[in-house]
């Protein structure tokens, strides 16, 4: 497994995003372990995770505490870094709500390390802004964990290149991640992504397949990805993920993941070489 790097930690080039191991249509227990369990073997460090990822509302934190009992189970736990975020909520009827406020952030960042087991959570995450709350504010609460030892690194997701300058400034440097949607059909997010080439700050792209429900239309939504991926003798979602590591040193995917095959499938992109012109029509798809 290739490496990279948030902040001043070396993780796999390749993360596992665990939200469909605890969302709606998620597997059983055993098969989420197993999953977890998979992506350690090929050489995964690096699992996203956040307490709004569950399904019923006495259920915060599902995934959180999934991921704990994943990694407490296998030799290698320990090795992970583990991310996580706060300010998002589900109600437990499908919805999304959100609380970006300091004392909603510190109490979900407590909640989050006792499910956790952990002294610091290794890299903590702003979820999603909310227009009731100043991002400032908001970002203070971050700033505060960090400056606690909390949390030994800080990130934001959902965020557009005012708010990645904003946010850095607010936490004196130590931004170290900026998590945003991107993908073959979601692009827009590519100034976020070079502002964070520019600045040295990871970008992780979430749903980088196109989403649980989509991600195994992707070869044949975007022929491209399909036509290089029978030239190499692989998947569609491989050469995705290889396309995503070529544009940036700074870029690490996290492709989610509920069936052992698949996160072992989407390691292996990084053993995926692409060619130039592969790229350029890539690009253009």
């Amino acid at each position: 497994m290739h490496t990279r790097r948030i902040g001043d930690v070396e993780v796999s080039a390749i993360g596992l995003g665990a939200m469909p191991m605890s969302i709606e249509g998620r597997p059983d227990e055993g098969r989420s372990l197993a999953t977890v369990h998979a992506a350690l073997d090929a050489g995964v460090t690096l699992i996203d995770t956040a307490d709004a990822y569950h399904r019923d509302a006495d259920e915060v934190g599902h995934n959180e505490t999934l991921i704990a009992k994943a990694l407490a189970s296998h030799d290698r736990g320990a090795d992970v870094l583990v991310a996580t975020k706060g300010g998002h909520l589900r109600p437990g009827d499908g919805s999304w709500t959100l609380d970006g406020s300091p004392r909603h952030l510190k109490a979900a960042c407590e909640a989050s390390l006792r499910r956790l087991g952990v002294e610091a959570i290794g890299l903590y995450q702003f979820h999603r802004p909310d227009p009731r709350v100043p991002y400032a504010e908001s970002l203070g609460a971050i700033r505060d964990l960090l400056d606690e030892g909390k949390i030994r690194m800080a990130g934001i997701s959902n965020a557009n290149p005012e708010q990645i300058r904003q946010a850095d400034d607010i936490l004196g440097g130590r931004l170290v991640s900026v998590q945003n949607q991107f993908s073959p059909a979601f692009r827009s997010s590519e100034p976020e992504l070079r502002l964070c080439d520019e600045l040295g700050i990871a970008f992780l792209p979430w749903s980088p397949l196109g989403g649980i429900s989509r991600a195994g239309e992707l070869g044949s939504a975007h022929a491209p990805f399909a036509r290089i991926a029978e030239a190499h003798g692989v998947s569609p979602q491989r050469v995705c993920l290889a396309w995503m590591l070529a544009k940036s040193p700074v870029v690490v995917p996290i492709p989610g993941a509920s069936r052992p095959e698949t996160i072992r499938d989407s390691a292996a992109a990084t053993d995926l070489t692409l060619t130039p012109e592969e790229l350029t029509e890539l690009d253009g798809a």
